[in-house]
């Protein structure tokens, strides 16, 4: 699962060249836009549609390239014992396939538990003290719930092979409300996203406020209203999180002032374009380095360098130890981020020396009364309106964020799955099922059949997820069929519920998977990662041309343009994906067909809201498209562990629809395409026909507009100006080149 997966839009300001809105002025008027000559435009253009193309590329080709096929690499394990058959067994372990462990011998038990709990180790083997007997493995599914799986699976048949009896130990237990671990996760992206997102508002909007002096005290009262917000999202709220209060506004605080303060450093250094550093290093690099998802022992040696350097870790790890291991080893987690703070401050501080307060390509002010053009070239807002959305712009994207992935996924629930009880005699099947239904019933809609071959079918259809057939003999063995290239995460689940059954009648289990998951993707992800990089692409592009570009987004002027955005992202992201990490195998023309149409048809909705509502539109947008869609997908949680809404949700939103098309493509045979396109095409042409609407109500809000000749923008007299204090400001665009510039309300 990667919610998160989801970036923040760029702000709105563009990232082009001097003579962009976001960069020229005029002298005597501090910020204000001059009119551009062809050149210019069109490099700034090119700026705007290279924005979301970089976004989209540095996020899912780090995600899928990092996350496809996870294979632990030198996971550290203490292995307790002394003697021959310790030896023995650090041996073995450490002559694994792919090394993928790095045992150390401890002499007891209570030493093993110590660097458990310290997290310096992934687990722990006690063997037996004589040789015979059973084994013990120790594990801390609070450090990471994949991780403690991932110890067991490696240890387990070292075990088996000394013919060992196995008994595990979770020394660290997630707690009760938070049963998958991401309170830590959710907690620690808000952080990042809290100390990021805001400063591309005020580089446009409020520029005067990022000098040192003014900066540095509102970042320390943002620092602590947002970790409040964020500990009472999934404190109160949720329910993943029980007390810890003070103690996670300190590890807030000091994570919002490291990425805050880095932030504005990188504003000075290189204004608006600071939002792609800042999504590259707190998101980017950020998750694979956390150990918050995965293990970072499953990622390349990079992304474990970078666990002790990037703030998103540190703060993970020091959230882990405040709520489940006693605040053990904090303060090793905490320094990198009173590192990232001193030295952003000191080199913020020398370049406001070096060069003043200037912001490369941000309008030139000195305090707020100064008026600043619209992002969008419409009427310049007043000074409040500018606080307000300086404000609840960011806290928006993060209550959104961390409160509705939060509230989908921290506590799994397993819930009406669908599976179907199989016997050769339909009367044998009808009791098992009956006989099951009170205790299983609240978990599983149960089923019965008498054909083996119909079932199988149905699997691979999904309409069903597994099938449990009886034995046709007293003494035979029940087999348990299954799909784990439909959801790793159900299929986990059915199996841990029919092992239980056929233990209680005392029955031998098999386990056939149908339809397994490649080597390719391992942990069933892909399809997920390739839905979302669609989705994304098709809103982002909307949002930055909103922000950028305003006139390219009346219908006939960009339907050409957004056709050809969607079809070369839609093949630039199945070469990336394909030729060039390996992950997605084939089906080239299907996926860059379906990609394109999913890419237009959200463009087309993201643009009716955003030219209607302007930027602040982003926020519903992307909570319904991408925060709403992740859950309901089934991509990374069973639909049928996350709360009824989603699963209702996942036949009407796009995500769900090309999330599963990436998945049926490659195993399925291209089973529900069909219902998916329709899916994909009914928000397309509601987007088409919200467009022409659009269009007419926005040129009749122009006609009606006093004083404004074709062109010019409501609020601006006849040489297109626009005031806020009694001064005229030219509004950017308003020339005979541009004489369609939209008069969209501005944000």
């Amino acid at each position: 699962m990667e919610p998160s997966t989801t970036a923040p839009p760029a702000g709105g300001p563009s990232p082009g060249p001097a003579g962009s809105p976001a960069a020229s002025g005029t002298p005597g008027l501090p910020g204000a836009p001059q009119e551009e000559d062809r050149k210019t435009r069109i490099g700034r253009y090119v700026a705007l549609f290279a924005m979301p193309f970089l976004m989209v590329t540095m996020m899912y080709a780090t995600y899928v390239g990092t996350m496809h096929a996870p294979a632990p690499k030198g996971m550290p394990v203490a292995v307790v014992g002394s003697g021959q058959m310790a030896e023995k067994v650090v041996s073995a372990l450490d002559s694994l396939p792919g090394d993928p462990l790095e045992p150390r011998l401890v002499a007891t038990a209570g030493e093993a538990l110590d660097l458990l709990k310290d997290r310096e180790v992934s687990g722990a083997f006690e063997i037996p003290a004589s040789g015979r007997g059973e084994a013990v493995i120790h594990t801390a599914s609070a450090g990471g719930a994949s991780q403690a799986s991932t110890v067991q699976q490696l240890l387990a048949p070292v075990a088996a092979e000394n013919q060992w009896q196995i008994t595990t130990e979770d020394v660290a237990p997630l707690p009760d409300g938070d049963m998958s671990g991401v309170a830590v996760l959710f907690a620690g992206m808000g952080m990042m996203l809290a100390g990021y997102v805001p400063l591309s508002v005020l580089t446009m909007s409020l520029p005067f406020l990022l000098t040192l002096r003014r900066f540095v005290p509102l970042l320390i009262g943002w620092a602590a209203v947002t970790s409040t917000v964020i500990w009472t999202l999934l404190g109160p709220v949720v329910g993943a999180v029980e007390g810890h209060y003070l103690e996670f506004l300190g590890v807030g605080m000091l994570a919002v002032g490291a990425v805050g303060m880095t932030q504005v450093l990188f504003t000075k250094l290189v204004g608006p374009l600071a939002v792609l550093f800042g999504m590259l290093l707190w998101v980017v690099f950020g998750m694979p380095a956390s150990n918050l998802a995965l293990p970072v022992h499953n990622m390349p040696g990079f992304f474990q360098f970078l666990h002790g350097v990037l703030p998103l870790p540190a703060a993970g790890e020091s959230l882990r130890s405040l709520l489940y291991f006693d605040g053990r080893g904090i303060g090793g987690y905490l320094l990198p981020l009173g590192v990232w703070i001193v030295v952003a401050f000191v080199l913020a501080l020398l370049k406001e020396r070096r060069s003043g307060t200037a912001i490369p390509a941000a309008p030139q002010v000195t305090d707020v009364s100064t008026p600043l053009p619209a992002l969008a070239g419409g009427p310049v807002r007043s000074p409040k309106v500018r606080y307000f959305a300086a404000v609840a712009f960011p806290l928006a994207i993060l209550v959104g964020v961390v409160g509705s992935m939060s509230a989908s996924m921290h506590q799994p629930k397993l819930h009406d799955m669908p599976v179907v009880v199989v016997a050769a005699d339909a009367g044998q099947a009808e009791q098992l099922a009956e006989g099951l239904k009170p205790q299983l019933g609240a978990m599983l809609d149960i089923r019965t059949g008498t054909s083996v071959d119909e079932v199988k079918d149905r699997i691979l259809e999904q309409e069903v997820v597994g099938a449990y057939v009886l034995p046709s003999t007293a003494d035979g063995t029940a087999t348990l069929y299954s799909s784990s290239a439909a959801g790793s995460s159900q299929q986990m689940a059915l199996q841990s519920v029919f092992q239980q059954v056929a233990a209680g009648a005392e029955i031998p289990l098999e386990l056939t998977d149908i339809k397994p998951l490649t080597s390719d993707d391992t942990m069933g992800s892909n399809s997920m990662y390739v839905g979302m990089s669609w989705i994304m692409a098709g809103f982002l592009i909307m949002a930055v041309l909103r922000g950028g570009a305003p006139e390219l987004t009346r219908l006939r002027h960009f339907v050409v343009k957004l056709a050809g955005w969607a079809v070369g992202m839609a093949l630039w992201l199945w070469f990336l994906f394909d030729v060039l990490i390996g992950a997605v195998n084939g089906h080239a023309f299907e996926l860059i067909g379906f990609g394109a149409v999913t890419i237009f048809c959200v463009s087309l909705v993201t643009g009716v809201f955003t030219r209607t509502f302007g930027l602040a539109a982003i926020i519903p947008v992307m909570l319904v498209l991408m925060l709403a869609g992740v859950p309901a997908s089934g991509g990374g949680m069973s639909v049928y562990m996350v709360p009824d809404l989603f699963r209702m949700l996942q036949d009407v939103l796009p995500l769900p629809a090309a999330v599963d098309t990436a998945r049926s493509l490659v195993y399925f045979d291209g089973h529900g395409i069909g219902r998916n396109l329709l899916t994909i095409a009914v928000w397309g042409a509601a987007g088409l026909v919200l467009q022409f609407l659009v269009d007419l109500w926005l040129a009749h809000r122009e006609r009606r507009a006093p004083g404004t000749q074709p062109g010019t923008q409501p609020g601006s007299d006849s040489s297109g100006t626009s005031g806020t204090a009694g001064s005229p400001v030219p509004v950017s665009g308003s020339t005979k080149e541009n004489d369609d510039l939209e008069p969209v309300p501005a944000s």
